[in-house]
């Protein structure tokens, strides 16, 4: 495989990429051959729209499991310098690359397994930070001790001073304030921590700390967000439900979950407008939205960096990394070039593999954190989540208040459905859906060939019914009885598409009123669905053409930002279930395990295969 294969990056390259992860974890101390040409690509795809300068970590020297070469942006390219076959290469860095080398060496001590902060997005001059949280005082003596006892014997004696000597207060102090110096020196001011823990405890010894808990306020300089979110145990349990997430909560009440969720007083974060005292309340997708919500929030609005870290800073924080990067390409506001392959494969790539995700034992416990990422795409692809400004959104206006169909994503292109219970806003995206409403829809896989695998391709329609896949709220529940009172109801019902137009986003009628009509288990017409009715509750409206409670038809007119993260996530779910998820049978085997993963990515339906 050679460097000249590089510059285009093909679903196939994601294919290969997958299954190398998922044979080997990055270490860069294991002079891993492939992990080096991987390392390269991203380095091609980085200088696509980047200036950035390398900060070298050839023999795992800084961080053994951190990328041989780490990338540090400077700024986004210019359409002329994107289009200069030379890429200023001459250009004198806008950093110091031996000082901020020499910084790091220093600061490493001070954070878990040697995870200094690292930037790794660049928006509008503002990084975007990662690292894992701060060492226990065990970790760095111990660490200290073994780099003053094999340093080379040429290295500077004020360096191994510097690493070897002094009291204990001395040293907590030195190192911490190497850290926190350079965190100062990336202009990060919001420290995000996603531990559930105030330190990390095994047998009876604190084995990590935090700067929230910090004796000495050493990090009084800082905004200090303490966000608790699970660790990738946790991803165990959502794999056993069947890969759903709504109505799945984290049990905030065990013994070991002792941080509370923490936003300071802050004039920036209090204009979030989120009930922060009901994150106990929320399931595991409301959690994850609305921490997007916050990190995009201080992105936008912000003057500083943000750094995200949990424990060791390769699950979680991964995580929130990836779906950072790929919400800010989705905006056009980072790696404005790249393809949705390359983007899928640069951050595989760097944020997970290179940065020492271990894939292989994550897999093979089933905590399935890096599947769970890309399947939350579908969760945050509308302008809620977005840089831009609400006034931006693309979505048709509507008369009726109550009739509100925002869990309603059409993808035309594709023909596929999918009606999301979206429950961060419950005020905002109003009470209607479908109490059972089907998960996806596909229709005619030929079209999709992330989807076909090779099987029958005959046109079928079907779809599999989620417990939850939308609430109501309490509030309405007894207005939507009222309303549907009189319905007949029908047997096995599915809603499927009827028009797979686009509107434009001024129209405000329909003559067709309505794209979703109720199919009968004898496949015959039972009426049309308005957003109020769940399909066991359908309006006797036959071929009236009219929604029984609404006005007007609401139809989700795609917006570019959810046809590309609807592109990424379908690639991805290709790859992984050729490379992964064949694979890995898991407790239950595999053929259980094949159906599970097949009908969360809308290639099976129930008892009945769909392409």
């Amino acid at each position: 495989m050679s460097l000249a294969s590089s510059d285009e990056i093909k679903p196939e390259d994601i294919h290969n990429l997958l299954e190398h992860c998922v044979k080997t974890a990055h270490k860069v101390k294991d002079g891993d051959i492939e992990g080096e040409f991987i390392m390269e690509r991203c380095l091609v795809l980085f200088s696509k729209d980047y200036r950035y300068s390398v900060i070298k970590n050839f023999s795992g020297e800084l961080c053994g499991h951190y990328p041989s070469k780490v990338v540090f942006l400077e700024y986004q390219l210019s359409d002329d310098e994107r289009n200069c076959k030379k890429r200023y290469d001459d250009v004198q860095s806008m950093y110091d690359v031996p000082r901020m080398r020499e910084l790091i060496k220093q600061a490493r001590y001070a954070r878990c397994r040697s995870r200094f902060p690292v930037p790794v997005i660049l928006y509008e001059g503002k990084h975007v930070c990662r690292s894992a949280t701060l060492a226990s005082g065990a970790e760095m003596f111990g660490r200290t001790g073994l780099d003053f006892l094999f340093s080379a014997p040429d290295r500077p004696q004020e360096e191994a001073a510097d690493r070897g000597g002094g009291s204990g207060a001395d040293t907590f102090d030195r190192f911490r304030g190497h850290d926190i110096n350079l965190l100062k020196t990336l202009s990060i001011r919001y420290i995000c921590d996603l531990m559930v823990e105030k330190k990390k405890v095994k047998f009876g010894m604190n084995i990590t700390s935090s700067e929230k808990v910090d004796k000495e306020n050493r990090y009084a300089d800082f905004c200090i967000l303490s966000v608790p979110y699970p660790g990738c145990e946790f991803f165990k349990e959502w794999k056993d439900n069947s890969y759903f997430g709504e109505m799945m909560k984290f049990d905030w009440n065990q013994d070991y979950v002792d941080a509370n969720l923490d936003i300071p007083d802050d004039s920036l974060l209090n204009k979030i407008g989120l009930d922060w005292k009901k994150y106990r309340t929320w399931d595991i997708i409301q959690l994850t939205q609305n921490y997007m919500k916050l990190f995009i929030h201080i992105l936008r609005e912000g003057n500083t960096g943000i750094l995200v870290h949990c424990i060791s800073g390769w699950d979680r924080t991964p995580m929130f990394i990836s779906l950072l990067r790929l919400s800010l390409w989705a905006d056009g506001a980072a790696h404005a070039t790249l393809s949705p392959a390359e983007i899928l494969y640069l951050t595989l790539a760097y944020d997970w593999y290179l940065f020492g995700h271990n894939l292989p034992d994550r897999v093979n416990k089933g905590e399935e954190i890096l599947f769970f990422c890309f399947n939350f795409l579908s969760y945050i692809t509308s302008d809620e989540f977005s840089l831009k400004s609400s006034s931006s959104a693309r979505k048709v206006s509507r008369t009726d208040s109550e009739c509100n169909m925002d869990g309603v994503l059409l993808d035309s292109d594709h023909r596929r459905f999918s009606i999301r219970g979206s429950n961060t806003s419950i005020s905002s995206l109003g009470s209607c859906g479908f109490e059972n409403a089907p998960v996806f829809f596909t229709t005619n896989p030929e079209e999709d060939p992330h989807l076909s695998h090779g099987r029958n391709p005959s046109v079928s329609i079907s779809a599999r019914y989620s417990p939850a896949a939308n609430r109501l709220s309490s509030e309405n529940s007894s207005h939507f009885n009222s309303i549907h009172s009189n319905s007949s109801s029908s047997s096995s019902p599915m809603a499927v598409p009827n028009n797979l137009r686009k509107m434009e986003t001024t129209r405000s009628t329909s003559e067709g009123c309505g794209s979703w009509q109720v199919v009968s288990s004898c496949g015959s017409l039972r009426g049309l669905v308005s957003s109020h009715d769940s399909p066991h509750s359908v309006g006797s409206s036959g071929s009236s053409g009219r929604l029984s409670s609404c006005q007007e038809a609401i139809e989700y007119v795609e917006s570019t930002r959810h046809k590309k993260l609807d592109a990424v996530r379908r690639i991805f779910h290709n790859a992984y279930v050729n490379k992964i998820a064949a694979k890995s049978g898991g407790a239950g085997g595999i053929g259980n395990f094949l159906d599970q993963f097949a009908e969360k990515v809308g290639i099976r339906s129930g008892k009945t295969t769909l392409v």
